[in-house]
């Protein structure tokens, strides 16, 4: 039986997009060979990368935001194969009872365009780059993480 198994804990960053888990979080699942997922302390994640358009309908944390983060480590640690990956995703936010409208089409859309980050996580982990917050405190000043190099931050107005 698939659920999760303990509580999710994190701290942002400074560039206000990105957070770290401030303790391990488990997910046991019934997909693949791999039935229990631990996604480590210090793991960065963005929750849900969904385009600034849709943050009204899909905010990047909701009740699938436990999900996400099973999801973004999924992707970055390859383990197992991309749609055992997106079927846990859908698994999850099951388990999170996200309403069955919103995870179909969350599910459809990492199956959809899930491809390119898959690729650029295994581009980036060829090259060495990681996605474990140092540790102690977080960086003080703003920064974007390397493996978040693509994303482009809004422009900010100064009053």
């Amino acid at each position: 039986m698939s659920r999760f198994l303990d509580v999710l804990v994190v701290s942002p960053l400074a560039d206000g997009y990105t957070w770290y888990l401030d303790r391990p979080f488990g997910y046991r699942t019934d997909i693949g060979a791999t039935k229990t997922i631990v996604v480590p302390s210090c793991f960065e994640t963005d929750f849900a990368s969904v385009p600034s358009p849709l943050w009204a309908i899909f905010p990047k944390w909701g009740t699938y935001g436990s999900a996400a983060i099973v999801h973004d480590w999924l992707y970055w640690r390859q383990e197992l194969r991309r749609d055992q990956a997106d079927a846990v995703f859908l698994e999850a936010m099951t388990d999170s009872r996200v309403k069955p409208w919103k995870r179909r089409i969350l599910y459809h859309a990492v199956r959809w365009f899930g491809g390119a980050a898959w690729r650029e996580n295994a581009s980036l982990r060829a090259r060495g780059v990681t996605r474990m917050q140092p540790a102690g405190a977080p960086p003080a000043g703003p920064r974007r993480p390397s493996w978040k190099r693509w994303t482009v931050l809004p422009r900010r107005r100064w009053a």
